[in-house]
């Protein structure tokens, strides 16, 4: 039995081994062939496409080569391709009619050309069944009107880093499957009506980084279907009023980099209300009324931009955002109910601004924060049970203030030694003041040194006071002349951090305790 299961292992192996040998014979020169249907050619030695290949190959690569032209023929013995990739190669011209054969092709790149800077009319007529084409890193200046008529089944165009200026109107009228645009990286300056026109069930459009300035009101007139629109890294310095009526359907809009200083309420109207995530980053924004209406966000970016001040009730309704951005900006307070009722928030980004107070109750509605970015603003303190409301796992960042490590400080200084797992950059999180303890992280101070100065000023002189200690009881009589007031508070800190104060005075009238008792007489 052992022997008739080794002579099968062993002509298996063989048959494989055959098989192996016969793929390699079949596989053209300088290529790679690791399945029937796929050819893989990187080597910059090859100067021309292999002649050779077999009739079952339906995807071809070719990278990093010395091909420099296509021509008429050069594919013709090949029709039955799916899949043609020319990518990181050193073409200059491309023929009307190299792919004239291949009206089997689903998935074209022509990728990363230096020197391939135009197409011809034509090149694309024969590719009905075309659902991908990719043209990227190449010196495309221009695209001839009624370049991509013939792809009625193309879903996905790209041409990004090219030196494309301007596109013709209508240029992607006939393309009516289109889900996903990019023109990234052009040098486009301006954006007509026209020349989105045909594009009804587009879903993602990407124009980042051109030379777009402006953008009319029926700029995307017929896209209704749009869920992504990338804008980011142009020139923009104003939304015109209803720009974005149409897309209904939109998800996601990103406009990173430009020049926005402000724009009307009536830019996000009640078509626009589903949307999830908007992107205002490196803008020049001053204020942010104008969002009101987008009450589904769960993504807010903001962040470096010139906002030195937030209205109480700007994320009123904003019960589905999870992730706001206000970091690098100019704030140097916040109202204290801005974030009430944002009950789903998980991250708040409020770094580097000129934050110098924060209110108590400011995050009493997050119970489900993750991170909380506090670092590089000009905190001296924060209030007692501030970071109290959090009951998930989560992270902190509190370096970059110019933390007074003085009596105010015991809150924070309790709750950074029970939670300093969850505090990113601990080691910076440093004392400014006062003098003996500065450049001293906060974790390597003790408690007792956690001390406020009693000022004598318009006060009798201290030396006139006494301790007494008795048991339980200590006694403080202080001389105080009759021409003068004197207010004494006393503090009891509790087991759980809690202060309870008393106040006494000898003004006239009756005095009275922290916890809401009233002394009989005055101090005499």
């Amino acid at each position: 039995m052992g022997k008739k299961l080794g002579l099968v292992l062993f002509l298996v192996l063989l048959l494989c081994h055959k098989g192996n040998l016969q793929l390699q014979t079949l596989c053209p020169y300088r290529c790679q062939c690791f399945t029937p249907v796929q050819v893989l050619c990187a080597d910059s030695w090859i100067s021309a496409l292999p002649r050779n290949m077999s009739g079952q190959v339906t995807e071809f690569i070719l990278m990093t080569s010395s091909v420099a032209h296509l021509f008429p023929n050069t594919l013709e013995e090949s029709p039955q391709l799916t899949k043609l990739i020319f990518l990181s190669n050193v073409l200059r011209s491309i023929h009307s009619q190299a792919f004239a054969h291949l009206n089997k092709l689903q998935e074209l790149e022509i990728s990363g050309n230096p020197l391939l800077d135009h197409l011809y009319l034509g090149t694309f007529s024969e590719q009905e069944n075309l659902t991908k084409l990719l043209l990227n890193y190449n010196k495309f200046k221009t695209v001839l009107p009624g370049m991509f008529d013939s792809l009625k089944q193309l879903e996905s165009l790209q041409m990004k880093y090219n030196l494309i200026s301007d596109l013709p109107a209508f240029i992607f009228l006939k393309l009516n499957n289109l889900h996903a645009l990019d023109l990234s990286q052009n040098k486009l300056k301006e954006l007509k009506r026209e020349t989105f026109a045909g594009l009804e069930r587009l879903e993602t459009l990407k124009i980042n980084y051109n030379l777009i300035s402006n953008l009319t009101a029926d700029t995307f007139h017929n896209m209704s279907q749009l869920i992504e629109l990338h804008l980011e890294g142009n020139t923009i310095s104003e939304l015109a009023d209803g720009i974005f009526q149409e897309l209904t359907n939109l998800k996601e809009l990103n406009l990173r980099g430009n020049l926005l200083t402000t724009f009307s309420s009536k830019v996000f109207g009640l078509q626009t209300s589903n949307l999830k995530e908007l992107n205002l980053k490196g803008n020049r924004l001053t204020e942010l009324s104008s969002i009101s209406s987008l009450i589904y966000l769960t993504d807010l970016i903001v962040s470096s931009n010139q906002l030195s001040y937030l209205p109480e009730g700007i994320f009123r309704n904003f019960t589905t955002l999870e992730n706001l951005d206000l970091s690098e900006n100019q704030l140097s307070s916040l109202p204290e109910t801005i974030f009430h009722d944002l009950f789903a928030i998980k991250t708040v980004y409020l770094n580097k601004n000129n934050l110098s107070k924060v209110e108590a109750n400011l995050f009493q509605d997050q119970l489900l924060m993750e991170q909380l970015y506090l670092s590089d603003n000009q905190l001296e303190t924060v209030p007692f049970g501030l970071l109290d409301p959090f009951i998930m796992q989560y992270t902190v960042r509190l370096h970059g203030n110019p933390w007074k490590c003085d009596c105010h400080m015991f809150y924070l200084h309790d709750w950074v030694e029970k939670n300093s797992l969850g505090i990113e950059m601990l080691d910076r999180v440093l004392c400014d003041s006062p003098g003996f303890l500065r450049r001293q992280t906060i974790t390597s101070i003790n408690k007792d040194h956690l001390m406020c100065r009693v000022s004598t000023d318009n006060m009798p002189d201290l030396n006139s006071c006494s301790i007494q200690s008795s048991n339980d009881t200590v006694t403080i009589k202080c001389k105080a002349d009759k021409s003068s007031f004197m207010t004494v508070k006393v503090q009891f800190e509790e087991d759980d951090g809690r202060i309870k104060e008393h106040v006494l005075t000898n003004k006239p009238g009756p005095s009275e305790f922290g916890d809401g008792r009233t002394a009989e007489s005055p101090l005499e």
